[in-house]
């Protein structure tokens, strides 16, 4: 027996369960084998766990369609229950255009910035998309759910996601464990979106059977990357060689995404990163997407917004300050040349016609 809780934020406790929580027992009765009881804001499920799995895909389109339409009626109890969980996520998702999916937790997931939205409308528009932005403006946590809405919506056949692996002031080496205990801290903020995305056991399912693919840059060499939704994160660390080699990974009916934050490189000092030479190189081409966050989006508390603006000053203001040095040093040097010449030129030529021929060795000298 597994057990899970779906609180309900939100929403009218009366308009959802119906009266008498008629709406739970309804569902409770379709699942025999299955406890689901309500208690206040929160609904308990305990049962095997593809029963529970079931349920909570059916509480998720639920809420949601609460949310569109602010209440839940007995026969709309019954739809949800006869359709499959595919089915009644694409009918509300139909009727919704702006959600692009539910979460394990029966949450809805929907981009809530405009630059978001904007990068929703590009993945459906383009192939491949470049997104840029300081830290907490969701470039991962969107990219992710976007793969999640593929798969879910059968237009990939798997999702492979990865990250550079760089050291930033501890070696891997020292590090405890095996290499997937070392670079599994690196993949751990896709694992937390995952999982607020996917129930625990069907997340278990589709990594077993290579459905979702979390690996380090390193392992994409080699492969071809087809009929994949797949998100390079973090992109700003990767070198000119290894962004080169993973955007040739691309098959031909591949969705691509690649996101990172110029403002965190962490690559050993003179060595350029392969996202800004990308984004150099390629911008010429037609059919890639290129969206650019700001601070402005940051959807985290609202100090980490504070904190960005607060960096993006003193970059600027350090930036200002390395070019006037850089010009107050170049306009010394030309001086300083200048003086050099006029020294050469007021300097006496040596008169050496009448002068003895000078010894060239010692042995001359003696």
């Amino acid at each position: 027996m597994v057990e899970k809780v779906i609180t309900l934020e939100n929403v009218s406790l009366v308009e959802f369960l119906g009266a008498d929580n008629q709406n739970i027992r309804r569902i409770a009765a379709a699942f025999p084998g299955s406890k689901i009881v309500s208690r206040g804001n929160e609904i308990k499920i305990q049962g095997p766990a593809e029963v529970i799995s079931r349920v909570n895909d059916i509480l998720s389109s639920l809420i949601e369609h609460y949310h569109q339409y602010g209440v839940v009626t007995d026969r709309d109890v019954n739809l949800h229950l006869s359709a499959t969980s595919e089915e009644a996520e694409s009918r509300v998702l139909a009727a919704s255009p702006d959600v692009i999916l539910f979460g394990a937790k029966g949450g809805v997931i929907k981009a809530k910035t405009q630059n978001q939205q904007k990068l929703v409308d590009a993945v459906l528009k383009h192939d491949l998309t470049f997104t840029l932005g300081p830290a907490g403006t969701g470039k991962t946590y969107i990219s992710v759910a976007l793969a999640v809405r593929a798969l879910k919506n059968k237009e990939v056949k798997k999702i492979i996601i990865s990250r550079p692996v760089v050291e930033a002031g501890e070696s891997l080496g020292f590090l405890p464990g095996d290499m997937k205990e070392k670079v599994d801290p690196y993949l751990r903020p896709i694992y937390d979106a995952l999982e607020d995305m996917i129930p625990a056991e069907k997340l278990k399912f589709y990594q077993e059977n290579k459905i979702i693919e979390i690996a380090p840059l390193a392992y994409m060499r080699g492969r071809t990357l087809n009929n994949a939704f797949v998100l390079l994160d973090e992109a700003q660390n990767t070198t000119p060689s290894q962004i080169k080699m993973f955007l040739t990974r691309m098959g031909p009916s591949a969705k691509v995404m690649v996101n990172g934050d110029r403002s965190q490189i962490d690559l050993p000092t003179r060595q350029k990163s392969g996202l800004m030479q990308a984004l150099d190189i390629l911008k010429g081409i037609p059919g890639i997407g290129y969206v650019e966050m700001t601070s402005e989006d940051v959807v985290r508390h609202r100090l980490v917004k504070e904190i960005v603006q607060a960096y993006d000053k003193f970059d600027v203001a350090e930036q200002r300050r390395e070019a006037e040095f850089k010009q107050r040093r170049r306009e010394g040097n030309e001086r300083n040349y200048g003086r050099d010449d006029d020294r050469r030129d007021r300097r006496p030529l040596l008169d050496t016609s009448d002068s003895e021929e000078l010894p060239v060795n010692h042995e001359q000298a003696l």
